[in-house]
């Protein structure tokens, strides 16, 4: 996977396809270490074809500062679009299947770019992320390991007069090496991708004080949780490069004990599998969080470990991605494409859990699955309820209540009681009494009249519960709300866009807003459906005081006064 920053040119993405016959290449039991399966040899097709698309993008002006550097979409030269026709490039010239094997003309490309690239870095070997982070050492070492492989590859090519080329390629590394045993991060997975391209780096040129800078992180340990969770639990971005890097870690520095952390969050990913492919997102830390996302960025690591461990449940993973997300291989090309290894036929697949229910405590998350059907509650979020259904899709529930500016619902902690699981939270609305003289600053100012030195009065109080528990093909929601009487109440049933519903009703002049009064409201995508209900409808403010913003999503609400109780069906 590329570092988010890396530009995804709109050329090269519409040229990913499905990928025709790869059961019938599956179907083999063995490929010899160096015979290529039919997959790579179509994604070496992708590649070639993603050079030409990235060709309108290159800086062809001899008199700009970055002549032969590459732009964004946005028409920014920058070292990561740069990076990313290098990285083609060079596994281009070096694969005879290529177009541009050992492409004289594309060499020549190469050398424009890379004297770019080296104008693009800064004297302390640094480079920028030109959307927000500057002399950056975290999205340098994302793009040395690119560039490592790229070096391999150009290296091992055979192209005639490459040496020039490859020469450049080695001052930018060795520059970028300087700021890597020094350099600071941002993120917890930054120690590790900075560790990992450093562990390519003293692959190609040992320097001890690499590896010093890699114990240093190291030190620090794994950040993996009992749940198999990474610190930032991010499933769709992060959790799949983290797995990645550390195996280049274990593989380059002989430590096979970080296997052992990404076998973990591999199985843990096994409960994190909706039915139709897709992965839970809601409960992460970063811009992946509620997102729509597979599991292609744990390709690579899922077909490494499956055939490193034999394990028929990675390889079942791997075919998933295979059969529903086989174009976005493509950004794994180069890792697919460094190690022969991973050419090998994977183990057969074995059976992978589809009915249970899982808690994630650490993660504040708990799964329900049952086959066609799986459910997701969240603590610690406003959208603490999703139900998926194939491509029927209720993204979050949401309730709050006008209690004081802070009736929006959620909960520190899901609890388990039986077969019921349980969230709760309990506010407190007070007023406030004049100032007991000993607390009253002579010249009047507030700052130092603090104002739980103010005596509380006429006390409020709104208490909410809610029962989680499993009804006939889907899930039962008690919901109580209970303490001041005569709140207004509105609960939110946020559903994917793309869908059609029968059983509501619009509510006019407000696009994407539907009221349910009647029993039972569906929403349906494609052939998929979900059916919901019974309504209820006791007023019509949709967007209540202290309440969050409504989300741009088909909303379908329910409304009432406390003390409220009502008990949904979602099926």
């Amino acid at each position: 996977m590329n570092r988010r920053g890396f530009v995804k040119m709109s050329a090269s993405a519409a040229c990913f396809m499905p990928l025709a016959g790869i059961a019938a290449y599956q179907q083999k039991q063995y490929l010899a270490p160096n015979v290529k399966p039919g997959w790579l040899i179509e994604l070496i097709k992708i590649n070639d074809q993603g050079i030409k698309g990235m060709a309108k993008h290159k800086v062809v002006d001899p008199n700009h500062q970055y002549f032969g550097g590459y732009m964004s979409d946005t028409e920014i030269p920058n070292p990561h679009s740069t990076c990313s026709f290098i990285n083609e490039a060079c596994a281009a010239v070096y694969c005879p299947e290529s177009s541009y094997y050992q492409s004289k003309d594309l060499l020549k490309e190469l050398n424009l770019a890379l004297k770019a690239l080296l104008k693009f870095q800064h004297e302390d070997g640094t480079i920028d992320l030109v959307d927000t982070n500057f002399h950056s050492t975290p999205d340098t070492a994302f793009m040395v390991k690119r560039m490592a492989q790229s070096y391999a590859f150009l290296k091992n090519s055979g192209t005639p007069g490459f040496e020039p080329v490859l020469s450049l390629m080695e001052t930018f590394l060795k520059n970028a090496g300087k700021s890597l045993i020094v350099g600071g991060i941002h993120t917890p997975n930054h120690r590790w991708v900075v560790s990992a391209a450093l562990t390519k780096l003293n692959e190609l040129f040992p320097n001890p004080k690499y590896l010093q800078r890699i114990d240093q992180w190291l030190a620090e340990h794994i950040d993996l949780d009992p749940d198999g969770q990474y610190t930032e639990k991010s499933t769709y971005g992060y959790s799949g490069v983290i797995d990645r890097v550390l195996i280049t870690m274990a593989i380059g520095l002989n430590k096979p004990e970080l296997y052992d952390a990404v076998r973990k969050n591999l199985k843990m990913m096994r409960y994190y599998l909706h039915p139709n492919g897709e992965v839970v997102t809601e409960a992460s830390n970063r811009q992946d969080k509620g997102q729509i996302g597979n599991m292609e960025n744990y390709y690579y690591p899922l077909r490494y470990m499956a055939l490193k461990d034999n394990d028929g449940e990675f390889a079942a993973m791997c075919r998933i991605i295979e059969n529903t997300r086989i174009q976005s291989l493509a950004g794994s090309f180069s890792y697919l494409l460094e190690d022969s290894n991973l050419w090998k036929e994977l183990p057969a697949s074995q059976p992978l859990p589809t009915s249970y229910v899982k808690a994630f405590p650490y993660s504040g998350v708990v799964r329900f699955r049952r086959g066609p059907w799986d459910a997701t509650l969240l603590s610690n979020n406003p959208g603490w309820f999703t139900f998926h259904k194939g491509n029927a899709v209720l993204q979050a529930m949401r309730i709050a209540a006008s209690f004081f500016g802070k009736g929006q619902f959620q909960s520190t902690d899901i609890v388990q009681k039986g077969n019921v699981w349980v969230m709760n939270k309990k506010l407190e609305g007070p007023y406030f009494q004049p100032f007991e003289k000993q607390f009253i600053s002579p010249d009047g100012d507030l700052g130092k009249m603090p104002k739980s030195n103010r005596k509380q009065s006429e006390v409020q109080y709104l208490e909410t519960n809610i029962q989680f528990s499993e009804a006939q093909a889907g899930m039962q929601i008690e919901i109580e709300m209970k303490g001041t009487e005569g709140v207004p109440v509105t609960l939110e049933l946020i559903f994917r866009k793309g869908g059609q519903f029968t059983g509501v009703e619009a509510k006019p002049n407000h696009p994407n807003s539907f009221l349910l009064k009647g029993k039972e409201g569906v929403y349906s995508s494609g052939s998929d459906s979900i059916h919901f209900g019974p309504g209820r409808l006791e007023h019509k403010n949709t967007q209540l005081r202290g309440a969050l913003p409504m989300i741009d999503a088909p909303t379908v609400y329910l409304t009432g006064f406390t003390p409220f109780k009502h008990t949904l069906i979602i099926s």
